[in-house]
This record gives structure tokens, sequence and C-alpha cells, in this order.
């Protein structure tokens, strides 16, 4: 794990894993976190070859609660007593039951301390502390049980409002890891797919890549959740793999690794986003 995770992680689950409370009721569904704010990175996005572990909001004022909850933990913009490193910055932690703990951070004020939150209310104003260089805050749900980050559109009401995911560029590597040329007639062989998206006027991550080959999965790449493995970050796709693998320098993901055989090849390429929109590219190869 680089310096980056190694410093969230100690600054998250040094409070969370080891803290005793628990509810006997877990949420249903959570709210968003903010009525003003603006979603500019979601989870899962690709941040330099590191995936984001929750939602990066810029603007607005008032941080509300997701869900009603205990809160545990909270750290002033202020606070030099602390000797933890606090990439978060000022933050507070809600734990909601059954393992279930949302992160508001990055904020400018925390307007509580351990005390019972309500769904809704006003716990944090967003501002510019920690890791951040705009006015905003960042959103985690991680369950401490799993020791994982979850995506919070898995849990939060559907968000519809968004613009759909754009398939940029589908390219492969060969085994030794070098770029194909020429994918559209290629060698027999097990090859890297790697799928740049985006979506206009905003930098959000899919929810999900499919990679179908001859109308069978060959992969499948989900941004549900971020586990953590002796230190090394997962995610999954057709099982556990390091992000560090699925995550290039560059906003692209290693969606699938394929086996062509000798013949023609038909790859299609289906990115799926937060709110249900759907996109595809078919490509023909030749495999020889």
């Amino acid at each position: 794990m680089d310096r980056y995770s190694l410093r969230i992680t100690a600054a998250v689950t040094f409070f969370l894993v080891l803290s005793p409370f628990f509810f006997s009721d877990a949420p249903a569904a959570m709210n968003w976190p903010s009525e003003s704010a603006n979603l500019i990175r979601n989870f899962g996005w690709n941040d330099r070859g590191r995936p984001v572990l929750g939602m990066v909001f810029s603007g607005g004022t008032d941080v509300l609660a997701a869900e009603k909850g205990e809160m545990i933990f909270s750290r002033r913009k202020d606070d030099v007593a602390s000797r933890l490193p606090s990439p978060l910055g000022a933050w507070t932690a809600l734990d909601h039951g059954d393992g279930l703990i949302s992160i508001y951070s990055r904020c400018e004020e925390i307007n509580h301390s351990y005390t019972n939150v309500e769904k809704q209310e006003i716990v944090a104003s967003a501002g510019i502390s920690g890791w951040s260089k705009q006015k905003g805050f960042y959103f985690i749900v991680y369950d401490r049980r799993e020791r994982r980050w979850i995506n919070p559109a898995m849990i939060v009401t559907p968000m519809k409002d968004i613009q759909a995911q754009q398939i940029l560029s589908v390219n492969m590597m060969n085994s030794q890891g070098s770029p194909v040329v020429q994918p559209r007639n290629i060698q027999q062989g097990r090859y890297s797919v790697i799928v740049t998206t985006g979506a206009r006027g905003s930098s959000l991550a899919p929810q999900k890549i499919v990679c179908l080959v001859n109308g069978t999965e060959a992969g499948s790449l989900n941004f549900e959740v971020v586990s953590a493995r002796d230190g090394v970050l997962m995610v999954s796709r057709n099982g556990l793999v390091p992000a560090r693998q699925i995550y290039a320098n560059f906003p692209a993901f290693e969606a699938a690794e394929v086996f062509f055989n000798r013949g023609q090849a038909t790859m299609e390429i289906i990115v799926q986003d937060i709110a249900g929109n759907s996109r595809s590219i078919i490509s023909r190869i030749s495999v020889n």
C-alpha cells in the first residue's frame, strides 16, 4: 500500500475498527450528504493510479448525516493535539449499526461531538482542510466488520441527474505489457483490455465495466467495494484483484484479461454508470 493509502487507513481504521459502539437496527437507505454540493469525483475513480474510496463534493454549505447514528469520532480543523497524520483534515464518523460507518472529511467545522445524530442533521460545514484544494468535503462509507470501503451509490437514494458515461477508448496490451498497435488484427494469446471512460463536464467513474467476447462474458470490473488485504487495496474483477493492477497512471481501467483463439472474434465493452445509464462499443478482431 502506498503512503496515501497508509495515511488514510491510519487516520480512519484506528478509530473505526476498534470502536465498541453498535446499534441493533441498520439503515435501509442513506440520503445524499448535501443538498447543494456538486459531485466531482465518485467511488472508484482513477486518481493517478489509485481508487477514490468515497465521493468528493465541491462547494455546498451544510454537510448532512446520511443516516441516523452515533458520532464516534470527530477531529477539528485546528486540532494540533493529535499526532496522527490527517489527510482527511477536519472529519467526523457516524456509526449506523452492523459495522457500517459514514465518514465526513476535509470539512471546515464539525458541529457535534460524540452524540446521537438524526438523519439529515447538520454534522459539519463544507470547507478546505486536509488534502483538499477547493471548498467541499469527502464522503466515505466503511464496513468495519469486513474491513472494506463501500460505494455510497450502492446504499443511497439513486442519483439520476448525471451525464451518461462515454467510452473514450478501448486498447489492449499483450502478455509482455506492450501496447497493441493494431488491436483489430492480433496474434493468438492473452491480452489485457484497457478501457478509458468519462462523462461530459465531469470526472466520474462508471459503476461497472463488462467485456464480452463472442457474446460470452470474459471479464467484469465492479466498482462496488474496495477491500484491504495484507496492506494491499483489492477491487472486484471476477474475484479480488490488486487495485494497482486495475488502475493505470492515467484515467483508465484494466477491465479484463482475455485469451483470444485463432479466428474471428467480436468484443463488446459495456459501461454502466451509477444512474443506470449504459453505453457499449463493439470491435471485430482478426486473431492469427
